[in-house]
């Protein structure tokens, strides 16, 4: 159940589904964890893909759509087990007693996350790719935002703080 997040900027989503696709199952790739904020973002992969793509994708070989959810004014952080990629992941929110706040709870084979944020989450460096045979994502990733095409055709390495400390 994710009735408590609110994605402040929703116009990706909306863009590529029409409306925000269901976020409860995906499959997670990574956790970065930043302390300006402090903050915690998901590189994930959703479970559905859109029915209609932007004219620039519609002749390009894709499968899978990828995005970051980024949670801010993280705390309470806990990760008990984390074996990437966990393929079948569940996501839930529960709000909590303080204003705007929730807790989180990423589960399934190979994580164990929970942590408190703002109800308040961010999305972004959404693209789409084809999925390696292996499950992998390493391939070219066709960015939705301007930006991010203009500036990376990958997912780039870990190290590379302006691409995940920042949607």
């Amino acid at each position: 159940m994710t009735d408590s997040l609110t994605l402040v900027n929703p116009e990706s989503m909306v863009r590529l589904y029409g409306e925000i696709p269901p976020l409860e199952r995906f499959r997670l790739r990574s956790i970065n964890l930043s302390w300006q904020g402090p903050t915690v973002t998901l590189r994930l992969d959703l479970s559905s893909f859109p029915v209609a793509l932007p004219p620039d994708w519609e002749n390009v070989d894709v499968d899978t759509i990828q995005c970051h959810l980024q949670f801010l004014a993280v705390a309470d952080f806990s990760l008990k087990e984390w074996d990437p990629p966990a393929h079948s992941s569940a996501f839930s929110t529960t709000p909590l007693s303080e204003e705007r706040r929730m807790r989180v709870q990423v589960s399934g084979a190979g994580v164990d996350l929970s942590f408190t944020s703002s109800q308040f989450t961010r999305v972004g460096h959404v693209s789409a790719f084809k999925i390696e045979a292996d499950g992998t994502d390493g391939g070219r990733h066709i960015f939705l935002q301007k930006l991010d095409s203009l500036r990376y055709e990958t997912i780039p390495g870990t190290d590379e703080k302006t691409f995940h400390d920042h949607l």
